[in-house]
């Protein structure tokens, strides 16, 4: 079960899964941030302090089959809580990645980060973690971006389209209001938003 989103997370901290001890990553977090090791996180393996998971697919779960599938999808089902996919993207693993990134972004609606190995990873925690300790609401332009949009995390799963930054995924999500649509877009209506060439990125996306 995700049993992650009882626990409050104090901002700074991020409470890793137990299995995670000893790790790399675990090593280049300490001194960093602030890592408390739990026993019942289920499913997850990092929960920060904004009710953010991450769930982390190493090289040999995409190599050893389709267990981190059936993993994700169990997360999405029963979750209130915001997911974030870190994947190791590799020589060996490339080949599986478009399949994931399809699954995770398109289909689950999820956020997917590629990172090249677990120091990468453990960068990309702490930047989360930073970022998310700073105070949002002293600042008013992010909080009219937010009031904006429901579900900030489909405006960042939007900005992994190429092409496509801050500007343009907003006035996607003005237009087209989800990603389902988004994605069942003709080439025609993409080209009224953001123009020929990234209309046609987005397409083939």
């Amino acid at each position: 079960p995700v049993t992650a989103g009882s626990i409050v997370v104090p901002y700074g901290h991020v409470i890793g899964n137990e299995k995670w001890r000893g790790s790399e990553i675990a090593q280049r977090l300490q001194g960093k941030i602030r890592l408390i090791f739990e026993d019942g996180l289920g499913l997850v393996d990092f929960h920060l302090s904004n009710r953010t998971c991450i769930l982390y697919i190493s090289e040999a779960d995409l190599v050893g089959g389709d267990e981190f599938k059936r993993r994700l999808v169990r997360f999405r089902n029963v979750s209130s809580l915001g997911g974030i996919v870190i994947v190791e993207r590799t020589q060996i693993s490339d080949q599986y990645f478009l399949a994931v990134q399809k699954l995770v972004v398109l289909e689950l609606g999820m956020v997917l980060l590629p990172v090249a190995n677990q120091g990468e990873a453990s960068q990309l925690i702490t930047q989360l973690v930073r970022e998310q300790s700073k105070d949002h609401n002293s600042n008013p332009f992010l909080r009219k971006q937010c009031s904006q949009l429901a579900e900030p995390l489909v405006f960042r799963t939007v900005q992994q389209i190429p092409g496509v930054g801050k500007t343009k995924a907003l006035l996607l999500l003005q237009q087209f209001g989800s990603i389902h649509r988004l994605c069942n877009a003709s080439v025609k209506e993409l080209e009224l938003v953001v123009g020929q060439t990234v209309a046609q990125q987005i397409h083939t996306f």
